[in-house]
């Protein structure tokens, strides 16, 4: 008597589960990579406005336009310029401009991307 070989591989339905997974990791990576390009823009733009402070000639409305100009310059709309905190602490200039981004997915699902890395010292274009 011979015995039947089961059969390996995947099925139809388990196919389709791993096609629709994939497809929601893809969508999820296509709707949120502009927020993190833009990301990118507003760290480029602070580590460049933090770097070229000059602390005798510049006071903190020098820096809040030079930012306002360069995310209006680079249409960074994720963040506005009175969002960016600059401030003085200790005879020093820091600029903080830490934001999140919320992107809807779908329906009720949103991802929260969180951009907690743009504290700079004001003359040092090195984050904080």
């Amino acid at each position: 008597m011979k015995l039947r070989r089961q059969q390996s591989g995947l099925s139809m339905l388990s196919m389709l589960c791993i096609a629709v997974m994939v497809g929601f990791f893809v969508m999820c990576g296509i709707k949120m990579a502009p927020s993190y390009f833009e990301y990118l823009s507003v760290k480029e733009i602070m580590a460049k406005v933090a770097e070229e402070h000059d602390p005798e000639e510049q006071n903190i409305a020098d820096i809040r336009r030079r930012i306002a100009n360069l995310l209006n310059t680079n249409q960074v709309y994720g963040i506005k310029p009175q969002d960016v905190d600059v401030y003085r602490k200790e005879g020093k200039t820091y600029i903080d401009a830490s934001y999140e981004a919320r992107i809807p997915i779908m329906w009720r699902i949103d991802a929260v991307l969180k951009f907690d890395d743009l504290k700079y010292e004001a003359g040092s274009g090195l984050p904080l």
